[in-house]
């Protein structure tokens, strides 16, 4: 029997090693006590036997084959059938639970936490709830406001969708090993938007072009999407540089882009 498993660099891990920490994680499933819960990356089960309490539908994914063997030897109350051996990025999560609603939750590994909340919205409506431990610096991205240091592509693209928390700061001295920067935990709850009024995906394009030019005005970036000569040129909100705009003001001007666009045959 495995007595503990070798956290891999490749793979992000970071055990977390403090139960009092697992445990307020744990607990921040609690806002939603009806729905099924997806962990990723369970690594050796320390926030997984807290939820296993929980006494809930509980699923975890992990990619880790070493991982996968202890959890199947120190966690039978987990049963082998809700341990899934797969990389959490490309599965098909529609159809864990038949398709019901459910929670995601994990100690996430740090070299793809962004691109697990960006998988996480291509299933916006399948995950109203998602908590977890990230980098703090994420944490603080993904929580950020306009007009802040932190706020950026990440910050829009999820708050879009989704109402951020950042809960608490956690040492790196509770992991094994030890990251070098400090952990935040967070918890993202889906909001009421239900559609955009513009397209996302030139939403994206507008959010991640002008970001790439942060500390220049917007018209700069704007410029380079809608040409030289187009009117919205004159609006006096490309004056402002990216951090200015809330998520709303992305919109409108997406908005005004977009019928541009439209007009000159340009939208696919």
């Amino acid at each position: 029997m495995a007595k503990t498993v070798t956290a891999k660099k490749r793979l992000g891990q970071h055990f977390l090693v403090d139960l009092n920490i697992a445990q307020d994680i744990a607990d921040t499933v609690d806002i939603c006590p009806t729905l099924p819960v997806l962990e990723v990356g369970p690594g050796m089960g320390v926030l997984t036997r807290m939820l296993l309490e929980k006494k809930r539908p509980l699923k975890v994914v992990e990619i880790d084959e070493e991982s996968v063997d202890y959890l199947r030897k120190n966690l039978p109350q987990l049963g082998d059938d809700n341990i899934i051996p797969d990389d959490f990025l490309k599965m098909h999560l529609d159809r864990l639970w038949d398709g019901e609603k459910f929670m995601l939750i994990g100690n996430y590994p740090y070299n793809i936490s962004s691109q697990i909340f960006f998988k996480m919205l291509e299933y916006k409506e399948h995950i109203p709830y998602c908590s977890g431990m990230i980098q703090k610096e994420v944490g603080e991205r993904l929580a950020a406001t306009p007009g802040s240091k932190a706020y950026g592509i990440l910050s829009i693209l999820i708050q879009i969708w989704y109402d951020v928390e950042y809960l608490f700061t956690v040492s790196e001295h509770v992991f094994s090993p030890p990251p070098k920067v400090k952990s935040a935990v967070v918890r993202m709850t889906r909001n009421s938007r239900t559609e955009l009024e513009c397209d996302e995906e030139l939403l994206r394009r507008i959010v991640k072009a002008t970001f790439n030019q942060r500390r220049k005005k917007l018209r700069n970036s704007i410029q380079n999407i809608v040409g030289k000569d187009s009117p919205i040129l004159g609006d006096t909100v490309l004056d402002k540089r990216p951090e200015q705009l809330s998520i709303e003001e992305f919109i409108s001007l997406t908005v005004k882009v977009q019928h541009e666009l439209e007009e000159k045959g340009e939208m696919s």
